[in-house]
């Protein structure tokens, strides 16, 4: 039984090393002595349940929560429910409710974090990360660029306008930015991938599904996003084929974009 807990963990620290950003390419043997198999436990987050309440004054959470594998993780604010962040496989959410490092000083209003989707996690409590955080420069680094992505992808939802092409192009171009400074995208063709229902682009974008619907026609029709017969709307993911192209839709005030309104 002790050689089938050590494997486990073993097999979860390559996963760890192979699949997250902050554990990605670090030595496992070093890795080993600080993630031990009361720390490594793979747990199954459920969609749509809430995970827990980020910013409740004075309180913070016990632990990061590492994404593995699947998933989609959101954050939502109250009271418009809107989606303000969207986490991946290869990431991690939670960093802005440890008690620190920058989790003292970032706070915000009580926002609900939840899995959209089935998701695949680690949670290692915070004694174990804040001993990575003293003990790694590489760690530390990566550990501050997740809190400089988060304040980024903000950022860009700031610039969803009422305008839908330019509120949809925001969104898209947040998501492109923070997954390719985490390393997860674009893949081998270059095409940027995204797990992401139509009802989360309007809860991020403020816009109803209808016109998010719309939009998305547009840019497939232009080319922005890839048409190949495999493309359907109604699916989940969505591929982007010309990310450059975005920035002329996310920089576009009203009128500017000649596919909107379609006929």
């Amino acid at each position: 039984m002790a050689k089938s807990s050590q494997k486990t963990e073993l097999n979860l620290i390559k996963r760890l090393i192979e699949q997250n950003f902050l554990f990605r390419a670090m030595e496992e043997s070093w890795l080993s002595q600080y993630l031990s198999p009361s720390v490594l436990k793979e747990e199954k987050l459920f969609s749509n349940r809430p995970i827990y309440t980020a910013f409740r004054p004075h309180e913070f959470i016990d632990g990061l929560y590492v994404i593995l594998d699947e998933g989609l993780v959101i954050a939502r604010s109250a009271p418009l429910d809107r989606i303000i962040s969207i986490t991946y496989p290869g990431s991690c959410f939670g960093i802005r409710s440890l008690p620190f490092s920058f989790g003292l000083a970032v706070q915000g209003f009580p926002s609900l974090v939840e899995a959209y989707k089935t998701t695949h996690i680690i949670k290692i409590p915070v004694a174990t990360i804040q001993t990575l955080y003293e003990e790694s420069e590489l760690f530390r680094q990566r550990y501050h660029l997740l809190f400089e992505l988060r304040q980024k992808f903000q950022y860009h939802l700031l610039n969803c306008s009422t305008y839908p092409p330019q509120a949809v192009a925001s969104l898209l171009r947040a998501l492109i930015y923070q997954e390719r400074e985490l390393g997860n995208q674009p893949n081998a063709k270059g095409i940027y991938e995204f797990d992401l229902p139509i009802d989360v682009i309007s809860r991020a974008c403020q816009l109803n599904q209808r016109t998010v619907e719309q939009v998305l026609k547009g840019m497939q029709k232009v080319g922005l996003l890839t048409t190949s017969k495999n493309t359907d709307l109604s699916a989940d993911l969505l591929s982007i084929a010309d990310p450059e192209g975005l920035k002329e839709v996310y920089s576009a005030t009203r009128d500017k974009v000649s596919w909107w309104p379609l006929r």
